[in-house]
């Protein structure tokens, strides 16, 4: 059964301050395990698991004021980000510098109408549609504008159908076109950060904290909305698609980060990630080595290679004559190599959520 996510905004006009106290809290318990954590592979050489953290932590909750299943998912998520940034010490958290956030299960709270009750305080919240499914786990968490919104994470009966379209689909990511595709198509995102740096800027250098996080949440909104609506036509619209392994976090070391963070490649893959497997779309994480200077007709290695070849964007392959647009050519190398039909280096592996 899929698992389905609401997002409500909280009327947090009166209930904000509760919020930001249960954030601390929460804020308290990540750091503490982080601490102990550290010392535990300091002095012991041991990794605290999720387990171990458990123990440690058993009996907080009521003096923070927190349920005993939101102290259980802090220590998961925590041992869960450690383990994938494979670090020792993890950032700490702070009302100051980290967005609210009170992660919650199924038995930790109770929803009526437009209510839902936690750790024995009531918090209304807008109810834009109906909640539909059985409630599995959930959050409170606030945006960069201070807002608060409560996210229910549902399993829902009813199975999603999805006509298959036998359509299959390369994708080369980049930074001046965001995704360009194996079918000559192109998804231009728009370089929201760019388009308000200047304002950005202004606002920092004169103090204005408001006029700030109004503008990052206008960013990162504006950015959201047309991902997902780029990715919800990707799964509808084919059956397997195969995206190059250009990595964002090798990209933001280098002076094209700004670029990379403002494509957003990252959130373009998490959503299509798991907008697949709810439609039973199959995404594959394809190597993109050598799929720039291949020619997709002949698989010549001719094309324009290196740093001074990054700025040529039409290219003619020596070996058989064929024009090439370099990132449709790489997109279509990209799907021949995903398919068995070429080897550009060795295997593909599947996208995970």
């Amino acid at each position: 059964m899929p698992l389905t996510t609401y997002h409500f905004r909280v009327k947090d006009a009166t209930t904000r301050g509760h919020l930001l106290r249960l954030a601390s809290s929460v804020n308290f318990v990540w750091n503490y395990c982080n601490e102990v954590s550290s010392r535990s592979i300091e002095y012991n050489n041991k990794w605290l698991c999720g387990f171990d953290l458990d123990k440690l932590t058993n009996g907080c909750s009521k003096d923070l004021g927190l349920h005993s299943q939101t102290i259980q998912a802090i220590t998961k998520e925590y041992a869960t980000r450690r383990r994938q940034f494979k670090k020792k010490k993890l950032a700490w958290r702070s009302t100051k510098r980290s967005l609210g956030w009170i992660p919650f299960k199924a038995d930790g709270i109770s929803v009526h109408g437009d209510q839902i009750v936690y750790s024995g305080k009531v918090f209304r919240f807008w109810k834009s549609r109906d909640i539909e499914g059985k409630i599995q786990t959930g959050s409170f968490c606030q945006n960069k504008q201070g807002r608060w919104y409560v996210n229910l994470t549902c399993r829902v009966e009813k199975k999603i159908s999805r006509t298959p379209t036998n359509q299959y689909v390369g994708v080369d990511l980049g930074l001046k076109t965001t995704a360009t595709y194996s079918d000559g198509s192109k998804f231009e995102g728009g370089r929201h950060y760019r388009q308000l740096e200047e304002s950005l800027g202004k606002a920092q250098r004169a103090g204005k904290k408001k006029r700030v996080k109004k503008i990052a949440a206008r960013i990162a909104n504006r950015r959201k909305d047309e991902l997902h609506k780029e990715t919800s036509r990707l799964v509808n619209n084919y059956d397997k698609i195969f995206i190059g392994d250009v990595s964002s976090m090798k990209m933001v070391k280098t002076k094209t980060a700004k670029s990379a963070l403002d494509a957003g490649w990252g959130m373009y893959r998490s959503m299509l990630a798991y907008k697949a497997i709810r439609l039973g779309v199959e995404v594959y994480d394809t190597n993109e080595k050598f799929s720039t200077v291949t020619c997709s007709a002949c698989s010549a290695r001719s094309g324009p290679g290196g740093l001074s070849g990054l700025g040529v964007r039409q290219w003619v392959c020596r070996a058989c004559g064929a024009s090439h647009d370099r990132d449709v050519n790489a997109a279509i190398n990209i799907l021949a190599a995903g398919l068995g039909h070429q080897t550009l280096t060795k295997g593909i592996s599947r996208l995970q959520a």
